[in-house]
């Protein structure tokens, strides 16, 4: 019974939330809303300006390495839960995967600014 209950009052809100938000926008246009800079000044050029694929591969750089470093998080829960030689042959091949990463990236030239 709780659980009709949950779900039912789940539906009936996120019913009511669609609803309103179906009749209250804002239906008028204004210069503010349909320029493309959002922070107050006129727009000089095109919001469709071309960036720098190396800025756009050193951000995924960025999220690879950090998606590593956070998958060592846990490991001082993993050598409680383990054995000391699993534990720690887990934690080598994360940080040799890491580190031989890093070490590709220097190589082929993704660290480097400058073209």
């Amino acid at each position: 019974m709780t659980m009709t209950i949950m779900i039912l009052t789940n539906i009936i809100l996120a019913s009511i939330l669609m609803i309103i938000a179906f009749l209250l926008p804002q239906l008028n246009s204004y210069v503010e809303k349909i320029s493309p800079y959002e922070c107050g000044f006129d727009p000089l050029g095109s919001a469709r300006l071309p960036f720098s694929m190396k800025f756009f591969l050193v951000a995924i750089t960025f999220l690879l390495f950090d998606l590593e470093i956070a998958l060592l998080l846990p490991i001082p829960w993993l050598m409680n839960s383990l054995k000391a030689t699993t534990s720690i042959m887990v934690v080598i091949a994360l940080i040799m995967a890491l580190a031989l990463s890093l070490a590709y990236e220097w190589m082929k030239g993704g660290l480097e600014w400058s073209e």
